[in-house]
């Protein structure tokens, strides 16, 4: 990188710090960086009595290397921390941005280039890029394309996935956030729309799904009345975020993160 491209990325990262205390970060490049409101607490193991009997299986090969690889991608845009429990979300630890420095610009073209759009990068901030992210990490997995099929816009996979998930070898399987517990290696999905969830009835319809705005996370641990779960475009960087439980292990709809559907994988 030369002197003045690190010159710029340091005079924009100084400014988006100093506009902490009078701003929430913004959905595209220039924000403000939402203000860190308190540590994050290390996450304590999974209760014994949470653990349903012969339902907790030892994680696949396949689904420790999309945990791996979502929590390396988090590492490297600085362990960016959000928190979502009822209607309050805070931001304990502000990472790196999608457009903080050439490196991150970078990574964020590769995200694009597993959905055939090698033309963008992090520079281009107001292209959504977390089906783009969550695409890469399964590319990367070594999930085949006939069962996770590569999108830059989340309804597109799961629409194609939803079409076959009835078959007998199905390795993704969609459900109501009323009727199924997330786990690591499950998507956590929600709506971007102004006008209320989509519906997950049985049958899915997919044609519901079409053109809306949607946005899901890689669950990557389960804990105590929570999950973790990591995703791109999540603040201008990759985020880990924490998303509390219902006392039933159920994903509660807020208006930061309707949560309306959980893809459960099967690998």
């Amino acid at each position: 990188m030369n002197q003045g491209t690190s010159l710029g990325g340091a005079i924009r990262r100084s400014v988006r710090l100093c506009a902490l205390a009078i701003g929430v970060a913004a959905a595209g490049c220039g924000g403000a960086k939402k203000v860190p409101t308190q540590p994050v607490q290390p996450a304590g193991p999974v209760s014994s009595a949470e653990k349903p009997a012969a339902k907790e299986p030892t994680l696949t090969a396949i689904k420790r290397r999309i945990l791996s690889l979502a929590n390396a991608e988090w590492e490297f845009f600085g362990s960016q921390r959000v928190i979502y429990d009822g209607g309050q979300e805070s931001i304990p630890h502000v990472g790196y941005w999608e457009d903080e420095d050439e490196s991150h610009i970078q990574r964020v073209s590769y995200y694009w280039q597993a959905v055939n759009k090698p033309g963008l990068s992090g520079l281009n901030c107001s292209q959504p890029w977390s089906a783009a992210f969550v695409s890469w990490v399964m590319e990367m997995a070594g999930v085949p394309e006939s069962q996770f099929p590569p999108a830059s816009a989340h309804w597109v996979y799961l629409s194609q996935i939803i079409r076959k998930s009835d078959g007998r070898y199905s390795a993704f399987v969609p459900h109501s956030i009323k009727e199924y517990s997330p786990r690591p290696g499950d998507l956590i999905c929600a709506s971007r729309e102004r006008y209320g969830l989509p519906s997950v009835t049985r049958p899915l319809e997919t044609y519901m799904l079409e053109d809306t705005k949607l946005h899901c996370d890689i669950v990557v641990e389960r804990n105590d009345g929570s999950v973790d779960a990591i995703g791109g475009n999540v603040r201008n960087s990759v985020s880990r975020s924490t998303v509390a439980l219902n006392k039933d292990g159920l994903l509660q709809p807020t208006r930061q993160r309707p949560w309306f559907l959980v893809l459960e994988n099967r690998l």
